[in-house]
């Protein structure tokens, strides 16, 4: 099983289990009435119908209608499949469970006889399958789908789906391997999907189609250019190659800076460091260490988004990191997490479980309403209402979230995420259980002789308390180790246990002996924050922003007034507030600034504004566009 947390992780209570609710009760249920049509005022979908009218076609029927949407819509269905999974293993719903099945029949129903799967090619070009591997994006839903089946089997025990997707690698690995077929994926994300195949079948050959793509990506960087000059059309009206783009500029192991869509590059780098994982490829994860390093140290906002672009929706140049601009998509963040989750995996640096949940809590929660109904595509660190998504510079930075896309990858992906949660929080390396993400939650590994119940109030206290209980068994986990990020500089802990602290983690004895109960404390001593930038980001110059525990705040004009004419005071002591029930139930934050008091109206002028002192409130930033419109910032000039 390549997911050992599906079943042996409950969320039992606090921040998450309000999170996993609103996935059961509200995302979930939305989105399958989005990508069905079945939602009055939003964008359409039709990415069932897709499916439908491709298995018409199939029989022989007259009565089909033509491909509808982007070229990628048949991974909206296929992460919904997924996200819908997750939640079934620990809310059985036995109505979503038919549905689910009702829709893979439609799918089993589209998937042609030598295992071939894509609505777009099937309806709309059946002559021209692998022929745009650059932007036609068969390989990248064909990669969802795997992920899909695999997470439907291993939550359900049903290979519908799985039988499916297996003939789709197969498929794929006939045409790549067998047949010796030039290509790579234009979107990576197959990689990674057929790595998780490998280690649920345990067929090997999975895992070489992972490997080739990887490692035949830009031996040749001119391939999309040859491509595109053998055919005669293209998905999007226009076409234009740039190897960069596509990360396919060198080959992979060369590579040491973050380059194009930043999606496509964070789910690449995943696939790249779970395949240095699985072969122990030292070179591969050096590059990986590379370009970890690139992104995180100058290409990477202060909450956890990475793609500072409109442009290619991609990363641009170290320090270039505008707010007001910021591209940051909600995917790319997802992707962020999935590249710490592998490197992890490498590599016990709790580094890499500090920007996980740096992106998770910020950038991914905050691309998705508070009652799960409406979500952004583009997270900006700064929104001007009458600028953001009005001024043609500004108009993929929206103000406020919009219920749907026609470009819809983000709302499943933040599902799926929300429901998987537990494989983000805990990894099992050997006989040590790693603890990256606090959780409020029971994990029972029964097979390893270990129950622990995590209780904590996480992310807005940082007490974090876990009972263990250990039995005899066959296997056995003799380590705890707990993440210690490194923000928590006054950090304490309690256990009858030895302990230990090595690259960001403490590392708790618990020997091989069972025990009926017993108890570790840690206490992160959470306080509020002042966060400066790199004098390199222009953006941030002369300014901070705050943060408490994991969450970074920021400044809305419905608690302060006009943010542009506020200026936070250099000593100022920032002070946590208690809980409110605003927002679900946030804790808010004071600090001390100046404001400029009403002057003229003239564009430009001579006399030096008066101010007068004044205190301003923050919330936490994924909390943000929740009041209606109006004005934001999370980077906050100082006086």
């Amino acid at each position: 099983m390549s997911n050992l947390f599906i079943h042996s992780v409950e969320i039992t209570g606090s921040f998450w289990k309000k999170y996993q609710k609103i996935a059961v009760e509200n995302i979930i249920p939305y989105q399958e009435k989005a990508i069905k049509d079945q939602i009055k005022g939003i964008e359409p979908s039709h990415a069932v119908a897709n499916f439908i009218n491709a298995g018409k076609k199939l029989a022989g029927r007259k009565d089909y209608a033509d491909f509808y949407g982007m070229v990628f819509q048949d991974s909206d269905v296929a992460k919904w499949i997924e996200a819908a999974s997750f939640s079934l293993a620990k809310y059985p719903d036995e109505k979503l469970a038919a549905r689910i099945d009702e829709l893979i029949e439609l799918v089993a129903k589209a998937q042609e006889s030598d295992g071939y799967l894509d609505t777009y090619f099937t309806l709309k070009r059946p002559d021209q399958k692998w022929k745009n591997l650059h932007d036609a994006h068969e390989l990248y839903c064909a990669g969802h789908f795997i992920e899909a089946g695999v997470a439907h089997y291993e939550v359900t025990g049903k290979t519908n789906l799985f039988e499916i997707v297996c003939r789709l690698a197969d498929c794929i690995y006939e045409h790549f391997i067998t047949q010796k077929h030039e290509g790579y994926p234009g979107h990576p994300e197959i990689e990674l999907a057929l790595l998780k195949l490998f280690r649920s079948t345990d067929n090997a050959k999975y895992a070489e189609l992972a490997k080739h793509f990887i490692d035949v990506r830009g031996v040749a960087p001119d391939f999309y250019t040859k491509e595109m000059q053998s055919r005669s059309w293209n998905v999007w009206g226009s076409e234009s190659v740039d190897p960069r783009y596509h990360q396919c500029h060198e080959p992979v192991r060369k590579q040491t800076t973050a380059e194009g869509h930043a999606v496509r590059a964070g789910y690449l780098f995943t696939a790249m460091a779970d395949l240095a994982f699985e072969t122990k490829d030292a070179e591969l994860f050096a590059a990986c260490k590379n370009l970890w390093k690139n992104i995180t140290q100058k290409r990477m906002y202060v909450t956890g988004g990475i793609g500072s672009t409109n442009q290619g929706e991609a990363f641009t140049v170290d320090y270039d990191l505008p707010n007001d601009t910021a591209y940051s998509e909600t995917c790319a963040a997802i992707s962020l997490m999935m590249f710490a989750r592998q490197m992890l995996r490498n590599e016990k640096l709790g580094e890499y479980g500090d920007i996980m949940e740096q992106a998770l809590y910020n950038t991914v929660l905050a691309g998705m309403q508070l009652d799960g109904r409406r979500f952004f595509y583009v997270n900006p660190l700064e929104a001007v209402p009458g600028i953001s998504g009005v001024a043609v510079t500004h108009r993929h930075d929206l103000p406020e979230r919009p219920g749907w896309y026609g470009c819809a990858c983000c709302p499943p992906n933040v599902a799926r995420t929300i429901s998987d949660i537990a494989d983000y929080a805990w990894q099992l390396s050997g006989e040590t259980l790693f603890n990256v993400l606090f959780l409020d939650n029971k994990i029972d590994l029964s097979g390893y002789g270990l129950k622990i119940t995590e209780k904590t109030e996480y992310p807005y206290n940082g007490r974090i308390t876990f009972e263990i209980e250990k039995s005899e068994a066959a296997k056995a986990v003799t380590t705890l180790a707990v993440r210690l990020p490194k923000w928590a500089k006054n950090a304490e802990w309690q256990s009858e246990f030895d302990a230990q602290t090595k690259d960001g983690f403490i590392y708790f004895n618990l020997g091989r002996k069972p025990f009926a109960k017993k108890t570790i404390t840690v206490e992160l001593n959470l306080k509020p924050r002042k966060i400066y930038c790199n004098s390199s980001v222009y953006s941030n110059s002369g300014k901070v922003c705050f943060a408490f525990g994991p969450l970074i705040y920021c400044a809305e004009e419905t608690d302060n007034g006009s943010l542009f004419d506020l200026f936070v005071l250099r000593k100022c002591r920032p002070e946590i507030l208690a809980y409110t029930d605003e927002l679900c139930g946030i804790r808010k934050m004071k600090i001390a600034a100046v404001k400029i008091k009403a002057g003229t109206e003239e564009l430009y002028f001579e006399a030096e504004p008066e101010t007068e002192q004044t205190e301003m409130t923050l919330i936490p930033y994924y909390a943000w566009a929740n009041r209606g419109l109006n004005q934001m910032r999370v980077w906050l000039p100082q006086y």
